[in-house]
């Protein structure tokens, strides 16, 4: 049913159920909002998005106010206009005044809407409580005393990551947001996925910065600096530039990375491939020969393993073992690189560039982590750092010319790319598995049922004569019902609901990821997920198994893929985490 109603004395025809807010957008009409996100349900919590309603005696909430039939509204006049200033003025009398020394400066939606509305002196006293910033988990840092309490945060962790590791704490002038009880993150159930940094409108939640671990490093004459770029970050670095979404901006990464003065450029594409193959053998040897339960669920997302181990370790062996692309990556880059070029592994220092803030955590999380016999990753940093990094060495990202990375850890099939998409670690696999399955190669590699941004997806897949039940899961949030389904199978005794399962923490995979460029949404999601869906294609080999390189990679150094020596460096282990407390101190490498 639809609903007719006045904006500003436009016409305006709409869904039932359609808020104000939105029906404003579709005549061009953009109410200002602070507590409001697309992907979340509104809150009413800020107050800013007021507007006029014929016939109300008050100032209404355009957020969480569906527009009814004949409704007539003003959005914008004097005293709407007043109201707000009024608004953002009284949350700026509890907002410290450090944008100059604040990561969100010239990216913040708080100093943006005070701009527009002129707010160039505070009315009112300064009410800042003392509050301490918390960085005890080493991958999401809370600075609380910046927080205009919007509630994203809490919505997001709570509502679509299902982790309730932030809530409201306190009362009144008093109220902030942190874990329960105000422990601290180390002490709380985060799985530092970052959505609550994607989310959050100010300065108040960000990723743990370590550019200046990367700048000493690259002034080091002893180290050989290496780097390696994950899938979603080559289609998200543009946006940071003036870039279009899902612009894929790959070979001018690897020039950006040269310049600023790593020896070596890789990709973690090459790692995803690796990855495939590991993964597609161990599952054919589940499926076909009963080593292990059924369904295989893939390993890739360190906030998911994160979440599994502490919500659900029942399911441990049904995870696949292998370490995600960039520890797979990193681990030949110091073993298998370093002998064939002759260098002192000990001087490799390996930087991630990943989407996710989780890998901060995964690069220690275990001692699989150093069977190579050090550390693989040295840093792992997020798109917003790199982002950060490039703007100041002052180079003039958009017009980079475009270059190769260095061969022997860089090319990669169109299954390594779709990895940083959801559906993509299935798809990719699927490519594989078919052909360790049938022993012939498929005339149609896409495998269309997976792909989209549904919450979870379901599918049976042909395979030859065969039918693979397979699911798909992004989104914390629903990943409940597909391990209540597993779960229940397995307690009556029947038949695995599935074969092989996918899960993303982060809404739209990778490429939706806690340290992705801020500003997301479903339309930027599918954009960024179109941009490596066009890699993909555009790619020689589609297969992660046909690459070249993959294949010298095993003949030269690991044999067959499962084998001893894969198992050693490409493999790792879970455990139950009995409790949450300093889990850093916790996880320690003698375990």
């Amino acid at each position: 049913m639809q609903v007719n109603a006045l904006i500003n004395n436009i016409p305006v025809k709409v869904e039932e159920g359609t808020t104000i807010l939105e029906a404003a957008k579709l005549v061009n009409v953009n109410i200002p909002t602070l507590c409001k996100h697309p992907d979340l349900s509104p809150s009413a919590a800020c107050g800013v998005c007021v507007v006029k309603i014929k016939g109300a005696k008050r100032l209404t909430r355009s957020c969480c106010t569906e527009l009814t039939e004949g409704m007539e509204i003003t959005t914008h006049d004097q005293e709407i206009n007043e109201v707000r200033k009024t608004v953002l003025e009284l949350i700026l009398s509890n907002h410290p005044n450090a944008c100059l020394t604040c990561i969100r400066n010239q990216n913040c939606e708080l100093q943006e809407l005070l701009a527009k509305f002129g707010i160039i002196e505070e009315p009112f006293a300064k009410i800042l409580p003392d509050l301490e910033i918390d960085d005890s988990i080493k991958t999401i840092v809370l600075e609380p005393q910046k927080c205009i309490k919007c509630g994203r945060c809490v919505q997001a962790c709570q509502d679509m990551q299902d982790v309730w590791a932030l809530s409201f704490v306190n009362r009144g002038i008093k109220t902030k947001i942190a874990p329960a009880a105000e422990f601290k993150l180390a002490e709380s159930p985060c799985v530092s996925c970052g959505q609550c940094s994607a989310y959050c409108p100010v300065g108040s939640i960000y990723e743990y910065d370590e550019i200046s671990k990367i700048n000493q490093a690259l002034n080091d004459p002893s180290k050989y600096c290496v780097a390696q770029i994950a899938p979603a970050v080559r289609v998200s670095i543009g946006e940071a530039f003036g870039l279009e979404s899902g612009d894929i901006e790959t070979k001018k990464l690897y020039t950006l990375l040269k310049r600023i003065g790593f020896k070596a450029v890789f990709d973690t594409n090459f790692g995803a491939d690796v990855t495939i193959v590991e993964e597609a053998t161990e599952f054919v040897k589940r499926y076909r020969e009963g080593e292990g339960v059924l369904p295989l669920i893939s390993s890739c997302c360190p906030a998911w393993v994160d979440f599994m181990e502490k919500f659900h370790p029942d399911i441990i062996p049904n995870f696949s073992t292998c370490k995600s692309p960039h520890e797979i990556l990193a681990a030949l880059a110091k073993s298998y690189y370093p002998e064939k070029m002759g260098i002192d592994p000990s001087k490799i220092f390996m930087v991630s560039i990943m989407p996710c803030i989780a890998k901060k955590f995964e690069i220690h999380r275990s001692h699989e982590m150093y069977v190579s016999g050090y550390q693989e990753v040295d840093v792992s940093v997020t798109t917003r750092e790199l982002v950060r990094m490039i703007k100041q060495t002052g180079i003039d990202f958009v017009n980079l010319p475009e270059s190769e990375a260095d061969q022997l850890l860089a090319k990669y099939s169109g299954g390594g790319t779709i990895f940083g998409a959801t559906g993509g670690v299935m798809e990719a696999g699927l490519r594989t598995i078919s052909y360790y399955l049938t022993g012939k190669p498929l005339e149609k590699v896409e495998f269309t049922d997976v792909r989209g941004l549904k919450g979870i997806k379901e599918a049976s897949v042909k395979i030859g004569d065969l039918s693979l039940k397979v699911a798909i899961a992004h989104g914390l949030g629903n990943v409940e019902h597909v391990i209540n389904k597993i779960r229940n199978a397995r307690e009556k005794a029947e038949e695995p609901p599935y074969d092989f399962v996918e899960v993303m923490a982060c809404p739209g995979g990778c490429i939706g990821g806690g340290g992705q460029p801020r500003n997301i949404n479903n339309k930027v999601r599918n954009l960024r997920i179109n941009g490596l869906y066009t890699d993909d294609e555009n790619c020689k080999y589609r297969s992660c198994h046909e690459t070249p390189q993959i294949k010298q990679l095993y003949k030269d150094f690991l044999g067959e893929p499962g084998s001893e020596k894969s198992l050693e460096l490409l493999h790792l282990y879970y455990r139950q985490r009995k409790e949450y407390k300093k889990l850093r101190e916790t996880d320690s490498l003698d375990e």
